[in-house]
């Protein structure tokens, strides 16, 4: 299948574009920056608020991944009138598949971003195509990027009553290629990590993972969205769900060898393995603002 993917300079699109080139798919990624072809993606531009571009580059495609966000400081610029143009244009295309990423909790707790990803869910949903909305909880890559953000401080504060389910990005991209190779599927389907934290477990394990000493200090966030997560309503028991906890995305536990040394240790200068993680600007629309490049796996 040919493959539009929105959103594929984001964290979870740079999981995602490649999970679908491994499963045999064409991928076409959008963006608002003129790139070249590269690594066997074609790129083209467009951009969804204006919808310029956007009809020509969904000429010829099989399915969307719909993964542009507006983040969380963006007011839902993207999430529905992005959105919105989106389908229309991927209607008259006659187009028979488009996967959403929402958040899990959206349908449960509509309030700040989320309200705006519930509105994006419903107009999928009666767009008149075949759909798929698959809502992830916060991903590993987010809360480290968060919590980094904080590392300077001289203490933390935490909300002990707060559940956490992080998941990989890299498992959520896995399963969102696995539910475009299948077709719509016509529901929601919630996507969590393994195990739930407060965020003093939470934030303890990243300290040591990080090496740091800092107190926590103990607070009660505020607001109806906090008010939801500390009632359980942004965590999910849906199966199957990811394999990686926090603790092993922070400290990935060593690999196994094989028999085979010259295998486990002979890598190409070009392999993933070898390069530096880049650290794109994740300020800009289309990029899942907030989240960093995800860690492979």
């Amino acid at each position: 299948m040919r493959i539009l993917v929105t959103g594929a300079t984001g964290t979870l699109g740079g999981a995602l574009v490649p999970a679908l080139l491994k499963a045999g798919h064409e991928v076409r990624a959008l963006s608002r920056t003129k790139r070249d072809d590269r690594g066997n993606v074609e790129w083209v531009w467009g951009d969804l608020i204006s919808g310029n571009g956007v009809r020509e580059a969904l000429g010829g495609v099989d399915a969307i991944a719909h993964l542009a966000t507006s983040g969380r400081k963006g007011r839902g610029a993207v999430d529905v009138p992005g959105t919105r143009t989106l389908l229309i244009l991927a209607r008259a295309a006659g187009v028979p598949h488009v996967l959403f990423t929402s958040m899990a909790g959206a349908d449960r707790a509509p309030y700040g971003h989320l309200r705006h990803k519930l509105q994006a869910e419903r107009m999928v949903a009666e767009s008149g195509l075949g759909w798929t909305i698959l809502r992830a909880t916060p991903f590993h890559q987010w809360l480290n990027r968060r919590l980094s953000d904080y590392a300077s401080l001289p203490a933390l504060a935490v909300d002990r009553s707060l559940p956490w389910q992080p998941v990989h990005t890299g498992e959520v991209a896995t399963r969102a290629a696995a539910l475009l190779s299948a077709g719509p599927a016509n529901r929601a389907i919630e996507y969590g990590g393994p195990q739930i934290l407060n965020t003093e477990d939470l934030v303890r394990t990243w300290l040591r993972a990080r090496g740091l000493r800092r107190p926590c200090l103990s607070v009660r966030y505020p607001g109806r969205l906090y008010g939801a997560q500390r009632a359980g309503l942004l965590t999910t028991d849906a199966a199957p769900k990811g394999e990686i906890s926090w603790h092993d995305y922070l400290v990935p536990p060593a690999p196994v060898l094989s028999d085979d040394f010259a295998s486990e240790h002979t890598a190409s200068p070009t392999s993933p393995a070898t390069q530096p993680e880049q650290d794109p600007d994740l300020r800009v629309y289309g990029g899942d603002e907030g989240y960093e490049r995800p860690t492979r796996s």
